[in-house]
This record gives structure tokens, C-alpha cells and sequence, in this order.
């Protein structure tokens, strides 16, 4: 039973495919460009997150009760979160091509979030999906399939390393904070 229950698990968060060197190459030189304007991609992509999915700012007090993308986008805590969010994702691309150290950003970033901050997992998925969609519309036309493909394989990377940190800290959903 344990077992189909763990196969189950990875199939709901996807499958963490092998990241090629072309893979690697693809995710640099895009997030490079995104990068470059840490603050407002790291802006767009909460303010999206959170207008789409309001239930994940429960686990915000400075912000939680913010309705208005406007009054998201001139808040400094949502500011300051947003660049944490992008710097914990440059952490990772920049170290793609070392896997204990994107599984120890990750591994610290996934405790922080099932210990410290209580935060159901499933708004790691949804948040990596938003970061996708807010890539693929910024850079449209170099969207192509291989570039599509490279960061669905980071994005279930991310997914899956975040998964295990939650099995390893024992993590259950908390009654109070289930979306």
C-alpha cells in the first residue's frame, strides 16, 4: 500500500526528467535575461500567483488581505519576498550542473516552508507553473518547444526535490492552513 501510495505522489508531482547540458544551457540563457530584472519578475510573477490564487496569500500576513494588484505591486514585503523567490531560483540554475547543491538550496527552502511557514506543497507546483507561464509570455517567440521542454524539466526538479524535503520533515497538511 506505501508503495502505491509513493507512486502516486511522484506521478501527482511529475516525474524530475534528466536535465541535459543543451537543458542547462537553454534554462542560463533564459533566466539570465529574467534575471536581469530580478525584482519586477519577481513582482509579476507573485502578483500573479497570488490574483490567480488567492488562497496561497493565507500564508502571508503583511499581504494576505490585499485584493489589488496595484497595492500588491508597491508593497515592499511582497517586493522583498519576490526577490527571495528569485534568488532561491538563481540558486538553483546557476548550480544545475551540481546536484547536491541544487538539493540543498531546495532542501533549506523546502523545510523553511513545511516547518517555519506551514505552507501546503501543492503551492510549490502551481507557483513553478505561473513562473513558467510568465517566462513563456515575456519571451514569446523564443518560447520554442526545446526551450518549453528545458523548463518543464526544471520546474519538476524543483517539484520533486521539494516533495522529498516534505516526506523527510514528516510534513502533514495542518487544518487551519488546508486551501
Amino acid at each position: 500500500m506505501e508503495k502505491v501510495q509513493e507512486e502516486n505522489d511522484t506521478e501527482r508531482w511529475g516525474r524530475a526528467e534528466d536535465i541535459t547540458d543543451t537543458d542547462r544551457g537553454i534554462i542560463k540563457e533564459t533566466w539570465e535575461r529574467i534575471y536581469a530584472n530580478c525584482e519586477d519578475a519577481g513582482v509579476s510573477i507573485l502578483i500573479r500567483f497570488f490574483v490567480n490564487f488567492p488562497t496561497a496569500k493565507q500564508y502571508f500576513s503583511h499581504f494576505k488581505d490585499m485584493e489589488d494588484p496595484v497595492e500588491m505591486e508597491q508593497s515592499a514585503q511582497l517586493r522583498k519576498h519576490g526577490r527571495r523567490v528569485m534568488g532561491a531560483i538563481n540558486s538553483v540554475v546557476e548550480n544545475l550542473g551540481d546536484p547536491e547543491k541544487v538539493a540543498t538550496v531546495l532542501g533549506i527552502v523546502g523545510k523553511s516552508h513545511a516547518v517555519k511557514h506551514k505552507v501546503d506543497p501543492v503551492f510549490f507546483k502551481i507557483l513553478t507553473g505561473v513562473i513558467l507561464e510568465v517566462i513563456a509570455e515575456a519571451f514569446a517567440k523564443e518560447f520554442t518547444p526545446e526551450v518549453q521542454l528545458a523548463w518543464s524539466k526544471l520546474r519538476s526538479l524543483i517539484c520533486s526535490h521539494i516533495q522529498a524535503t516534505y516526506k523527510e520533515v514528516g510534513w502533514t497538511q495542518y487544518p487551519s492552513n488546508s486551501v
